[in-house]
C-alpha cells in the first residue's frame, strides 16, 4: 500500500446485491462512516489494500449517504476466504497515482473526430475523465448517451475541463449509490 496516504482499517459485512431475476457472483461491502471519513473525498476514490489479507486494487464508489462501498468480485472474495454475510477485515489506502479510466468506444470515436475536444481530454486529470465518463454513461436511455457525448465533445472543444453540475458524492442525485443488499 501507498506509504504516504492515510491507511484505513475496519471490519465490514459482505452483502450480495439484489439483482432482479438472476444470481450474481459478486458481493459488496459498505465502509463504516468513520473509516470512509478518513478518505480524501466523498466521491470515487481509487485504493489498494487487503480484504482478509488478499490484496486488491479497486475504486470505491460513493454510497450516496456520505460513505463509500466496494464491489467485491468473486475472485477476490474467494481469495479472502469469505462468503456473503461474513464480517471481513479491510485495510486500504488511496493510490498514489489515479489510474486511467476505461474510455467507452463511442466516446473514444467522438473524441477522435474533434481535435480540440481530444486536446482538452488529453490535458485533464484521470479523475476529471472518469467524471465525464460517468456523466455520459449514467443516462438511462441510448438517446441520452448520444446527446451527452455530443455535449461533452462540444464543451471539451471549448476548453471546459469538468462535467457541469456533477454530484461526485451521490448525495444529491441518484446516479451514484450503493446496491441494495439481498436478504439471504
Amino acid at each position: 500500500m501507498s506509504s504516504k496516504a492515510t491507511k484505513v482499517t475496519c471490519r465490514c459485512t459482505l452483502h450480495r446485491p439484489v439483482v432482479a431475476g438472476r444470481k450474481v457472483a459478486w458481493t459488496f461491502l459498505v465502509l463504516p462512516a468513520k473509516a470512509s471519513a478518513k478518505l480524501p473525498s466523498r466521491s470515487m476514490v481509487s485504493v489498494e489494500g487487503t480484504l482478509n489479507g488478499a490484496s486488491f486494487r479497486a475504486t470505491l464508489e460513493p454510497d450516496g449517504k456520505g460513505s463509500h462501498w466496494l464491489k467485491v468480485e468473486r475472485k477476490l472474495r474467494e481469495a479472502a476466504g469469505a462468503e456473503p454475510g461474513d464480517v471481513v477485515a479491510l485495510e486500504l489506502a488511496p493510490v498514489a497515482k489515479e489510474p486511467e479510466p476505461k474510455v467507452p468506444a463511442d466516446l473514444r470515436k467522438a473524441l477522435a473526430a474533434s481535435a480540440a475536444a481530444k486536446a482538452t481530454w488529453a490535458d485533464i486529470t484521470p479523475l476529471a475523465r472518469r467524471d465525464w465518463i460517468h456523466w455520459i454513461t449514467s443516462g438511462k436511455r441510448a438517446e441520452t448517451r448520444v446527446k451527452r457525448i455530443a455535449t461533452a465533445c462540444d464543451m471539451l472543444a471549448k476548453g471546459k475541463r469538468r462535467a457541469c453540475c456533477f454530484d461526485r458524492s451521490g448525495m444529491y442525485s441518484k446516479s451514484l449509490s450503493c446496491p441494495e443488499a439481498a436478504m439471504d
